[in-house]
């Protein structure tokens, strides 16, 4: 797994390279170290899509640039650090959905992610993939949901992080299935996806770069489904939730860049043509896609309408089973 993320983050480290054009005199002033924050460890996904991004604003603009990961509190910790920081781009974000939906799952996270943080725009999506342990007989969709339902107890889900996109399509496979799954918390998808192969839980659902490189040697693991619309074309055989009988059942990670609130708008404006000139870029978008990342590249409007839906549909879902922040 972490051999996997490092290489998502050395083929972006591959394509941090552009013409720099003149710098702004307004932002980023001479001399001003431009700081990302990202909230989880080293090497993941999120990390090094917010490495390309500094990279990036290295060339463009000719300013300094520091990546600093924060971890810790399921992400609260570094999220609060730019919470607090002053609104003036030299203090970003390069997060994921977790932090949409933070103050729903995570006790102590009292911020609005729409009202307090300033989304800049989205970098990237992968999709979620439902793996299980060998050790289990179900071999499809279909089997696995009547076997859990005879017997939960046989059937454990990992949950590698609580506010992940994993945790929340995880406790939608509960509602919509009916099975009361146990969920067992971990501190990251590494430990998470170690204790699946060994069989200790059964059942994680995780980003398709987590969880398949795994799954396809076919040892410990077996993948049985992924939550897109379409069968995904990262794999073409694996069946959607829809075919198992889960119709509607799509589930992503995305990831993008936040900046405080009050951050002016013509920062941010330069910060979203950065990121969308990045990921139009042919070669990043060829490089994302061998790490089974998807490019995104969108307006702050329709990232802050995506990022809006998605909160509603967490909430709604949280609401409807009476879940409290942990």
């Amino acid at each position: 797994m972490r051999r996997f993320l490092i290489t998502v983050a050395a083929a972006l480290a591959v394509v941090a390279t552009t013409t720099a054009a003149p710098a702004d005199t307004s932002w980023p002033q001479p001399g001003r170290t431009v700081k990302i924050i990202v909230p989880w460890p080293a090497g993941a996904a999120n990390d090094a899509l917010g490495r390309l991004i500094a990279q990036k604003i290295q060339e463009r603009f000719g300013a300094s640039t520091v990546v600093e990961n924060r971890t810790g509190g399921s992400g609260l910790i570094g999220t609060t650090a730019v919470l607090r920081a002053e609104p003036d781009g030299y203090t970003l974000l390069a997060s994921a959905f977790n932090t949409a939906v933070m103050p729903m799952v995570v006790k102590g996270a009292t911020f609005d992610p729409e009202a307090d943080l300033e989304m800049v725009g989205r970098t990237a999506v992968a999709p979620l993939v439902l793996v299980m342990s060998t050790t289990r007989p179900p071999k499809s969709l279909p089997e696995l949901i009547t076997a859990a339902k005879a017997d939960p107890r046989q059937y454990l889900f990992a949950i590698s992080s609580l506010g992940s996109a994993g945790h929340l399509a995880t406790i939608a496979f509960a509602h919509r299935t009916g099975i009361p799954f146990e969920m067992v918390p971990y501190r990251g998808t590494a430990p998470a996806l170690t204790d699946t192969m060994g069989g200790s839980v059964q059942l994680l659902i995780e980003p398709t770069f987590a969880l398949l490189p795994a799954a396809n040697q076919g040892t410990h693991i077996r993948a049985l489904a992924i939550a897109t619309k379409q069968r995904s074309p990262i794999a073409p055989d694996l069946p959607t939730m829809a075919e198992g009988g889960l119709a509607g059942f799509e589930y992503n990670s995305w990831y993008g860049i936040w900046a405080p609130k009050g951050t002016p708008r013509a920062i941010q404006d330069k910060l979203n043509g950065l990121i969308q000139e990045t990921m139009r870029d042919p070669e990043v978008i060829a490089k994302l896609r061998t790490t089974m990342l998807e490019p995104v590249a969108e307006s702050i409007e329709d990232s802050r309408k995506f990022v809006a839906s998605e909160i509603v549909r967490a909430r709604e879902l949280l609401q409807s089973i009476g879940f409290k922040p942990e």
